[in-house]
């Protein structure tokens, strides 16, 4: 498995292919927080729920300085479709070799109904200005995440 990241760590770089087909680098969003997150499969009721969770909370967190990217496995076009049957506000990026949930930690070993399967680990990471980890939160719930979150950076 690979190792988790700390507060502190250097948040590892990318570039993904996003829902609406465009670039996105972690790079060119330096001088703003990012909170990204990992999730397992767009259109599932628990990667649903989280991703309207953010959405709905899009407005106050830009508001704050901060932008959202969610990352999953799926391909652009599904990714697109998620987006538009769930009026999703945030971006969307495509992982599919899954470099960068492995760079993350955020995909590895897991228990999953009591057994141990190798699979996407629900993850949220927080990235300061500088491109420096400032919270790192693997294992997260679905639910009640977002609200979680912002009561963790001091939002709520």
């Amino acid at each position: 498995m690979t190792d988790r990241l700390t507060t502190g760590d250097a948040a590892p770089d990318f570039t993904l292919t996003s829902d609406t087909e465009e670039q996105v680098s972690l790079s060119d969003l330096r001088g703003k927080k990012v909170i990204l997150y990992f999730y397992p499969a767009a259109m599932t009721p628990g990667c649903t729920t989280q991703a309207c969770d953010f959405s709905e909370s899009l407005d106050s967190l830009r508001g704050a300085g901060y932008e959202v990217l969610g990352v999953s496995k799926d391909a652009p076009a599904k990714l697109a479709k998620f987006r538009e049957r769930d009026q999703l506000t945030l971006t969307l990026l495509s992982d599919q070799d899954l470099a960068v949930h492995r760079a993350y930690g955020a995909y590895g070993t897991k228990k999953l109904y009591g057994k141990e399967v190798e699979g996407v680990i629900r993850s949220t990471f927080v990235i300061d200005e500088d491109g420096n980890v400032e919270l790192a939160q693997y294992n997260v719930k679905a639910t009640g995440h977002v609200a979680k979150l912002r009561r963790d950076l001091g939002l709520d």
